[in-house]
């Protein structure tokens, strides 16, 4: 993923920072606790495509 890109996304609930998974397949918004898919490298930024984290990843474990 393009690292301008990345700068310039925002979570959709909160409109806080994302920041991209190791395996850059997702962006994760730890004040909202959700995970949000990057399929062929676009970012699907539809809360019901999210994912719940985990407690260890809220807590960066």
């Amino acid at each position: 993923m393009d690292p301008k890109l990345l700068d310039i996304l925002a979570c959709p609930l909160c409109k806080g920072p994302l920041k991209l998974s190791a395996d850059k397949s997702e962006l994760t918004c730890k004040a909202d606790a959700l995970a949000f898919p990057v399929r062929d490298g676009i970012p699907v930024m539809l809360e019901s495509e999210a994912r719940t984290l985990t407690v260890d990843e809220r807590l960066d474990k």
